[in-house]
């Protein structure tokens, strides 16, 4: 019996290992279940969804898998080949024929080389197109997203979407399909040769192979979850850096550099904490497949060494040295791939869980869509109608109230009221940014609704008091990608608009660079250049949002000129933050908490004495209040 005590010990050591990890998962299972868990996409359905950028690829693909047969020929020939020469070394042998030998061996190891090389070249050339794909596929989308679902989801977040999580679906394409399907086909190839060369071996080995199923199952499940983990803390932490970053100048001035610290060094903690749970389940993984492979080794050695092959093996099949070595190599290259699948599994379930979080971007639909019977228009005249206008961006919260009112083509309207009275909010709901609850919004006497949202928002240009300006050159940010126009349109827009009193004045002109969000710009400039940004579109309908606020005197005189020379242009509707600006307006519409209590030209509503007379008074008293202090110095 103490023959086969080595076996017994081995087996216990087994026994033990898989009611641990058992256990472990049993543990963690009821943390889940305690903590609870977003319901998650299935595996099945990542895989058809990944594959199906894949398929148009399926040329490359089918050559790889065609060369890589002849990379597989190595790990299986290898073996017999080195058993062969031991054989051959252990009796008298010929020189040639075992050059003969070596030589066959290392054509082998070469042509597997060659092919391992090419397999590699074509499937990162395939990889990168198809990332790029998904890519250009997600912003796409980002960009058909409606305003209301873009306000809700963090910048950080979708740029994290679109670069580290389409980055780490990269391994998938570039290596591990390809890989995961080589080592299926090295597994079976092996197995095959084993049980040729001794099936008694052969099933002492696949007695292991019970234990590789159960923890592979059990990583699959606790690596996943690990990754999901990761994913959310690296987007968390990516978004906190998108909004602090930007917003720096405001963290300095109020001295919050150290709360600000403070909460970055909290999420960051939260994700080394996810980063070692990772690393945790790895490390766990690996050596139980490594304890699997010596394991077997060990048996395989104990056995052949006392030769108990021999005595139960009733076809009579002997193990000689070179048998040895030879199933050695074919054990060795059996949990290889094994061992390399954790690796693989690694990457799979990193994958995995970028992809869970990019489709779930997939699957958002924008609340806006066109109707199917949509209609293009190329032209509009610019007359607007709102009918029995009601809004909320919350249910029951109503920023709009039975708003109706009608807008001449070709004539100025402006907006005003107190703040959160639903003056910026008509301006949106003209551009179809959100949907209305009841009413019917109509332009030119067809309902927004029944237009193309692309086709309804050429004729628009917006003139808003936050301008964005993109890297790039002045150029860049009056043409916005638009074809056709040379410099003298883009100049003579900006001589229009006033722009080209300082882009005169600028080394490089049009060519003069763009830093971020435009922060080399005053500004007054950079919204003159929205002006002409504007102007060079040709838009039938113009929108301008408080355009005026926060500007110096000097600049809101050049300003102000250019809106006296838009106003002739087409119907203009206007937010404005001083009233002195719309004393020229066709008409004015007061609002308050989202119901028009008047409407009328400045005159008119003066002469009312109502609420636009208290409003136009009380800017007055603070502008002349304001004034005095300054006379007096």
């Amino acid at each position: 019996m103490h023959e086969f005590f080595p076996l017994i010990v081995v087996g216990a050591v087994l026994g033990v290992l898989s009611m641990i990890f058992i256990a472990a998962y049993l543990s963690i299972r009821r943390q889940k279940e305690a903590i609870g868990f977003d319901r998650s996409m299935k595996d099945s359905e990542i895989t058809r969804r990944l594959l199906a950028y894949a398929a148009p690829h399926w040329k490359s693909f089918a050559l790889v898998l065609f060369v890589m047969l002849f990379s597989i020929s190595y790990d299986i020939a290898a073996p017999i080949l080195l058993g062969n020469i031991i054989s051959l070394i252990e009796r008298d042998f010929a020189i040639p024929e075992l050059l003969k030998l070596i030589s066959v061996y290392a054509g082998i190891l070469v042509v597997s080389l060659v092919c391992s090389y090419i397999q590699a070249i074509v499937l990162q050339r395939t990889g990168q197109k198809i990332i790029s794909r998904i890519r250009e596929d997600l912003f796409a989308h980002i960009q058909s997203l409606s305003h209301e679902q873009l306000n809700e989801i963090p910048v950080g977040k979708l740029v994290t979407r679109v670069t580290n999580d389409t980055g780490s679906i990269s391994m998938m394409f570039t290596n591990l399909i390809v890989n995961l399907i080589k080592n299926c086909f090295i597994i079976i190839g092996v197995l095959t040769a084993m049980l040729c060369l001794n099936y008694m071996l052969t099933l002492m080995v696949l007695c292991f192979v019970p234990f590789i199923v159960l923890f592979t199952v059990v990583f699959r499940k606790f690596s996943r979850r690990a990754y999901r983990r990761v994913k959310d803390g690296t987007t968390d932490i990516n978004t906190f850096l998108s909004e602090n970053l930007s917003g720096m100048k405001i963290i300095q001035s109020f001295h919050c550099e150290n709360k600000k610290k403070q909460e970055f060094d909290r999420k960051n903690e939260a994700l080394g904490r996810s980063k070692t749970g990772e690393m945790l389940v790895f490390s766990i993984f690996r050596p139980l497949v490594y304890m699997l492979y010596v394991s077997s080794v060990l048996c395989l050695l104990y056995l052949c060494g006392r030769g108990y092959i021999n005595e139960i093996s009733f076809l009579g099949q002997t193990v000689t040295s070179s048998i040895l070595v030879t199933f050695y190599s074919y054990v060795n290259k059996f949990f290889n791939p094994i061992q390399s699948l954790a690796e693989q599994f690694n990457w799979l379930q990193s994958a995995y869980a970028s992809a869970e979080k990019i489709f779930v971007i997939f699957d958002m639909k924008p609340t806006i869509t066109d109707a199917p019977d949509a209609i293009d228009l190329e032209k509009i005249d610019g007359r607007i109608e709102f009918r029995d206008v009601w809004f909320a961006y919350k249910p029951d919260e109503w920023v709009l109230r039975g708003v109706s009112f009608t807008v001449n083509a070709g004539d100025t309207v402006a907006f005003v009221g107190a703040t959160g009275s639903g003056k910026t909010t008509i301006l949106s709901l003209l551009c179809r940014n959100y949907e209305i609850q009841r009413g019917q919004i109509l332009i030119d006497g067809h309902d927004i609704r029944s237009i193309r949202i692309r086709s309804l928002r050429r004729h628009f240009g917006q003139m808003l008091q936050d301008v964005f300006l993109f890297s790039g050159t002045i150029r860049s940010n009056i043409l916005l990608g638009a074809e056709g126009i040379d410099d003298e349109a883009v100049m003579q827009a900006c001589r229009y608009v006033n722009a080209s009193t300082f882009i005169d004045r600028l080394a490089n002109g049009l060519d003069e660079e763009v830093r971020d969000r435009g922060n080399n710009f005053s500004a007054g400039q950079r919204q003159l250049l929205s002006f002409a940004r504007t102007i060079v579109h040709k838009p039938s309908i113009m929108i301008l949002d408080e355009a005026t606020a926060n500007i110096d005197t000097e600049t809101e005189v050049l300003i102000q000129d250019s809106l006296d020379k838009m106003m002739h242009i087409g119907t203009m509707l206007m937010v404005a933050h001083r009233l002195s600006t719309i004393d020229s307006a066709d008409k004015i519409i007061v609002l308050s908490h989202g119901v028009i209590v008047e409407e009328g030209s400045h005159d008119a509503l003066m002469q009312l004495q109502g609420r636009y007379f208290e409003l136009y008074q009380m800017q007055f008293e603070r502008e002349r209040l304001r004034a005095e202090p300054s006379a007096r110095s």
